[in-house]
Formats: C-alpha cells, sequence, structure tokens
C-alpha cells in the first residue's frame, strides 16, 4: 500500500487529471443510461417462460403483460339485460380500438364465463395489450390510449372504470416519481449534512467530491457493460445511492486516520502513507468483501438477477480504487487547507485517543459483555424468526395502490364477488383440438371462477387456441397461490402449456432461490478466507460471517413485519399489507446489505487486531479499537441510512421495499451488531480470537515473526 500510495502523490497531477476526464465521461454516460438499461424479468427455460413467450409470439400479445381490466357496474339495469349488454359490449370494443393488436375477453355469450357477478350488477372486460417498447412485462402507451377511450364510454349510466395490475402502479405512481438524479441530490444533501458534523470544517466536501467522481466513473463503465450484455435498471440505483454511502464510507475511513496521524506529529505526504498504511489496506479487504458479496449473484440462473451482480460489482471496485488513489491526491493538494481551523482546535497527541463518548461506551460493553452479548443476540434472533416467513413474490394487487380510479375498481371487482383473480388471469395455450378437453379441466379446478374461451381469430392461431382460467382470488394470496399450483398440475396433463405473469412469477422465484443456498455458502467461504488472511484469525472471521447472515436475516425480519405483514407499509408507502415481497428483493438485500455490514465489521476488526498487535490484552484492544472506530462507523450507517431513505422516494413498491430493507439493516447493523454484539463477544472469546493454526497461515500467505 505504501509502494501504491507514493506513486500516486508522486504523479498527483496525473491522477488528478484522470479522474476529471473519467467524471466528465460518465456525466455524459449517466444522462442517457436508462434507455441503454433493460427491464426484462425473464427465466429461460422455465416452464411459463417457453409458454409466454410462444403466446407473444403466435398472437402478439398477452404473455407477460397483465390485462387492462374494464369494469362496468350500471345504475340503470343490469349487466346482464340485454340493453345494458349491448352497450357494454360496444364500449369495451371502443376501447380494444384504442390498442391495437389486443385480445378482448368480452363479459358477453357463451365464452364470458367468469367475468360477471352473480347479482349481474357487476362485469369485467379484459383486454389484453401487445409487449410494451421499454420492458416486455408493460406497456404504458396501451394503457395510457385505453384510459382515453374509456373516459368517453358510459354502460347503464354509470362510467367504464380501468383497473389491472399497470393501472394500479400506475396510480401509486408508478409512472412518475422524483427520479435518480434527484434522489441522489437528496442523498448527497444528508450525507454532506452528516459530514458537516463530523469534520466542522470545509473537509467535509473531499468524501461528497469522491464520492461524485466514483458514481460518474461507474456509470460510465456500466454503459460499456450495458453496451455488450443486459443490465437490469435496477443497477442505476444501487450506484447511485448505495455507491454515495460506499465511497463516503472508504474516504470517512482514510480521512479519519490521516487526522488521526496529523495529530500524533506527522505532515505532508507523510501522514497520507501513514494513514494509507492501514486505513487504506482496511478500505481494500472492506471494497473486495462488498464485491464478492455482489459478484456471488451471478450464479443464479437469472439473466436479470445475474446483471445485478456484474452492474454492482462496479461500484465497490470504483469506489476502493477512488479512496485509494484521487482521496490521498485531494489530501496532499488541498487537504491540510480546509482542515486547518480544526487541527488548531484539536492539535497534540490526545487528539489521537480516539473519541472520549466511544470510549467510554465501549468500556461499559466490556464490563457487561454477557448482558450485551445475550440482549443483542435475543433482538437479532427474534427479527431473524420473523424472517423465517418471509413469502418471495408479486405483491398483492391490494397493496399496488391506495386511492385512484383503478382502486375503486378493483374495490368494485372485490364487493361484487369476481375477486381480483380477474386481474391476474392465467393463460393456457393448447392445440384446438385438446381445447375443449383442457376448458373442461380448467374449470374443475378449485378455486377458478370461470374459464374465458373466446373463439375469435384473434384468440386461434393456426391449430392453436388460447384460454383464460379466471382465479377467484389475487395469485399473492395464500387461495391464490394454491389455485395456481392446482392450474399448473392440471394444464400440463391436458396437453396446455400454462403461462400468464403470475406463473411466470412463480417460476422466478422457484429460479431465483433454488440457487440462494449456494449463493450464501459461496460469500461465506469467500469472506472468511479473505478476513482470515486479513485479521490472521480463524475465530473472528468465522463469527463476522455467522453474524453478518443473522444481521441479514433481521433485516428480512423487518421488511416482513413492515411491509409483508402491513405493520407500516400504510405509513411509508400509503398501501396495505403486501402479503408477499417482490421476488428479486430479499437477493438483493442480502447480496448488498452482507457486504455493505462487513465494511463496518472490518473497520472496527482491523483496528482491534492493531491494537492487540500493540499491546496483548484483548479488552484494552477492544475498548481502543471500538473508540477510534465507533463515531466512523455511527457516521458512515447513517450517511448510508440518508442514501437508503432517499431511494426509498422512488415511485414503485419494490424499491421502496428495497430501501426499506437495506436502511433498517444498515441502522441495525451499526447499533445493535457493530456497537453491542461485536465487541461482547471478542472479549468473551479472549485469546481464542488470535488463535491461527501455523499451517493456515502459511497457506493464506502469512509468515510468524
Amino acid at each position: 500500500m505504501r509502494r501504491l500510495t507514493d506513486r500516486v502523490l508522486h504523479h498527483r497531477r496525473l491522477v488528478g487529471a484522470l479522474w476529471v476526464l473519467l467524471a466528465l465521461v460518465g456525466a455524459w454516460a449517466a444522462s442517457g443510461i436508462g434507455d441503454a438499461l433493460s427491464r426484462s424479468f425473464d427465466a429461460p427455460g422455465r416452464p411459463a417462460f417457453q409458454a409466454n413467450r410462444e403466446i407473444v409470439r403466435q398472437y402478439g400479445n398477452g404473455g407477460l403483460v397483465a390485462p387492462i381490466v374494464l369494469v362496468a357496474a350500471p345504475r340503470d339495469g343490469r349487466a346482464s339485460d340485454p340493453d345494458v349488454r349491448d352497450e357494454l359490449r360496444q364500449a369495451v370494443e371502443r376501447v380494444a380500438e384504442a390498442v391495437p393488436r389486443s385480445r378482448v375477453a368480452l363479459p358477453t355469450g357463451a365464452t364470458g364465463e367468469g367475468l360477471v357477478s352473480r347479482d349481474g350488477r357487476t362485469a369485467a372486460a379484459l383486454v389484453l395489450p401487445p409487449v410494451g417498447r421499454a420492458a416486455p412485462d408493460e406497456n404504458p402507451e396501451a394503457l395510457a390510449a385505453a384510459r382515453r377511450a374509456a373516459k368517453e364510454q358510459q354502460v347503464g349510466g354509470a362510467p367504464l372504470r380501468v383497473t389491472g395490475i399497470e393501472a394500479l402502479s400506475d396510480d401509486s405512481g408508478g409512472g412518475g416519481g422524483i427520479g435518480l438524479l434527484a434522489e441522489t441530490l437528496l442523498g448527497g444533501l444528508g450525507a454532506l449534512i452528516v459530514l458537516a458534523w463530523v469534520f466542522a470544517s470545509p473537509l467535509a466536501f473531499v468524501p461528497l467530491l469522491v464520492a461524485a467522481v466514483s458514481i460518474l466513473t461507474t456509470f460510465a463503465l456500466l454503459r460499456l457493460l450495458a453496451a455488450a450484455t443486459e443490465v437490469s435498471f435496477v443497477v442505476q440505483f444501487l450506484v447511485g445511492l448505495i455507491g454515495l454511502g460506499v465511497a463516503i464510507d472508504y474516504s470517512l475511513l482514510v480521512v479519519f486516520r490521516w487526522r488521526e496521524e496529523r495529530a500524533r506529529g506527522l505532515s505532508g505526504d507523510d501522514a497520507i502513507v501513514a494513514a494509507m498504511g492501514t486505513a487504506g489496506r482496511a478500505v481494500a479487504v472492506s471494497g473486495l468483501t462488498v464485491a464478492i458479496g455482489l459478484l456471488a449473484l451471478v450464479v443464479v440462473p437469472v439473466p436479470f438477477i445475474r446483471s445485478i451482480g456484474f452492474g454492482g460489482l462496479l461500484i465497490p471496485i470504483v469506489s476502493v480504487v477512488a479512496a485509494l488513489t484521487l482521496l490521498p491526491v485531494l489530501l496532499a493538494t488541498v487537504g491540510e487547507r480546509l482542515d486547518r481551523r480544526y487541527s488548531r482546535r484539536h492539535a497534540g497527541p490526545e487528539a489521537a485517543q480516539g473519541g472520549a463518548g466511544w470510549t467510554r461506551w465501549s468500556r461499559f460493553v466490556v464490563r457487561r459483555r454477557w448482558a450485551a452479548a445475550v440482549a443483542g443476540l435475543l433482538l437479532l434472533g427474534v427479527l431473524a424468526g420473523v424472517a423465517t416467513t418471509l413469502r418471495p413474490g408479486q405483491p398483492s394487487v391490494d397493496a399496488l395502490s391506495s386511492g385512484g380510479e383503478a382502486r375503486t375498481a378493483l374495490t368494485r371487482l372485490e364487493d361484487s364477488g369476481l375477486g381480483a383473480g380477474i386481474l391476474t388471469p392465467v393463460e393456457a395455450l393448447s392445440s384446438a383440438e385438446t381445447g375443449p378437453d383442457v376448458g373442461r379441466r380448467l374449470r374443475e379446478v378449485d378455486g377458478v371462477g370461470g374459464v374465458v374461451a373466446p373463439t375469435g381469430p384473434e384468440w386461434q392461431r393456426g391449430e392453436t387456441t388460447v384460454q383464460l382460467a379466471l382465479p377467484r382470488e389475487d395469485s399473492a394470496a395464500d387461495e391464490g397461490r394454491a389455485t395456481l399450483d392446482r392450474i399448473r398440475e392440471v394444464g400440463p396433463e391436458a396437453g396446455a402449456r400454462i403461462g400468464g405473469p403470475a406463473a411466470q412469477d412463480r417460476d422466478l422465484t422457484d429460479a431465483i432461490y433454488a440457487s440462494f443456498p449456494l449463493m450464501v455458502a459461496l460469500i461465506a467461504l469467500i469472506t472468511f478466507v479473505l478476513l482470515a488472511r486479513a485479521l490472521r484469525s480463524v475465530l473472528l472471521p468465522l463469527k463476522a460471517v455467522l453474524l453478518n447472515v443473522l444481521s441479514v436475516g433481521s433485516s428480512f425480519g423487518i421488511v416482513v413485519l413492515v411491509w409483508q405483514q402491513g405493520w407500516g407499509s400504510e405509513l411509508i408507502g400509503g398501501v396495505p399489507a403486501t402479503g408477499s415481497i417482490t421476488t428479486w428483493v430479499p437477493l438483493a438485500i442480502f447480496a448488498f446489505l452482507y457486504g455493505l455490514s462487513m465494511d463496518y465489521e472490518v473497520f472496527i476488526l482491523s483496528r482491534i487486531r492493531e491494537e492487540y498487535d500493540r499491546t496483548g490484552d484483548t479488552d484494552e484492544a477492544v475498548i481502543a479499537g471500538l473508540g477510534h472506530t465507533g463515531r466512523l462507523v455511527t457516521s458512515a450507517a447513517l450517511i448510508l441510512f440518508l442514501a437508503f431513505v432517499a431511494l426509498g422516494a422512488a415511485p414503485n413498491t419494490e424499491i421502496r421495499i428495497l430501501a426499506t430493507g437495506l436502511a433498517a439493516g444498515i441502522l441495525l447493523d451499526a447499533t445493535v451488531v457493530r456497537a453491542l454484539v461485536v465487541p461482547a463477544l471478542v472479549t468473551l472469546f479472549g485469546r481464542a480470537n488470535w488463535w491461527m493454526p501455523a499451517r493456515l497461515e502459511r497457506l493464506l500467505g502469512h509468515r510468524r515473526g
């Protein structure tokens, strides 16, 4: 590390110029990054994915795109009355004309089974739009056209209302939001406030500058990656906001140590080299750990999850390189001038002794080690136990919106007895010859409210036909999930291929979480090896890995309580309990939170290891180590928390769930885990912390003496 720092400082002008150039290129790349990213959630090779692809290929619509649902509740007469029925048919056909290349299921005639309520006062029609230009699972242009056309229609003296998965999301703000740039700026403003409090000098701008350059450079690399392969749109949020937090974390660690070295009497380049020799090494280990957590996503056999792994991998790598190269240049050129006022007030050896408040806290934890360990582990264990009830899948349709026309129409469907399952019909693709038998078998499935089997040409292509099975319950509910399972069992037996959004989501969930244990094992093994080498210990990295898994599990428990069970979903998102957690979100939370929380573990344990090597006393090493790093970890966690709060301003529920998991996990990890459980356990383990077999030490590249 000393050699690298010497070279960077020797060529400081060149290094600075290169980073300026990369930032300018990144600014250009970030301006159009959204158009270069994919919104696909495909699960290649899975039955529902293949069925949906074939449906779209042959019919040009439907498949993964959820239908636009038109709801009529006539005031004059019933939907089953001949005159009202004709009026409804004409109104629906006019809406369908506004959505070219769509399929329509009308609530009239023999093919309208399951689309008219038993009392005849409510009816629904389905318009299956083609795949949109921007994403394979939505068509906002078709929805907008349908809404415009529906506004001009009335049935039985009442308006024709529009609902559906996409319409509900759109009403909740899915088509708007403050935008990625505004979210990043909001997170940056929060970070600046914290940094100003931490540094009490203009030096607060330095970590923020490093973060800005790191984010822009990462966007440049992301643009190149997107040109070579598919990259999910989720990555842009992670680059903008997690990149902000990670880059500032690494800068904080180095700048804190640089201040400490200057307080000890070093100045100029000597203080920078000394700081990089310790803090720089910890930054490298932390960044590598975060990167591995993200890279492990590539073992999941789903393209968009892999793209999150590859794209997210860029964030910690660029942040580490910036902290090891750009930051020393900034400290060498403007650091002392920006920090002059602080240095005058905090000069002398006492300034290098760590924070008095954190030193008192660490002494308290060391004295009450058993109580601290039990209390912290009990809280983590309870939350991790709640996490065992986590249900990956699409959130309930009720949680997609709390108001608006689409919500009003959905409520009407539910009150009429037609049920929310109409919004997520199951498509059955079969031969025309076996179609009648398929329909008969699907009607017999428990939980199916009806099977729509139109006979028009838009529902038959060549020798194939498509039918819609209408579950009575939302596919996110227990009854709806069970109904879908039964349909997927009966359909293939009758010779049908089962598709639709709910079926593909189930396949996506299976594909992702079948590889989850392998991903966890891979991350745990590699991080254990890295930490064992860095800390020269067997027990400390083993504890770190197990505690990190428990910490992430606790954050899952918070997500379950807040969103799945609805203990905070109304307050945060204005929606009721989701019933499920969006399929990809728990996996992304694990990958990112595991790596981010390991940052704090490395920051604290590296300093404890350093103090133990100096004193040979475990208790004193814990007190001194936490005293020096406690304020750093708290500040870094607060900055990340504010970044995730900004992420929570995103318009769609799934990003809000992700932000909740990350924000809650970071705070829980920085307080309960790192400030309470970690120091307590290290003091309880005593000398066992530092045990390392000689053969393993040589294997990891260390030499005794």
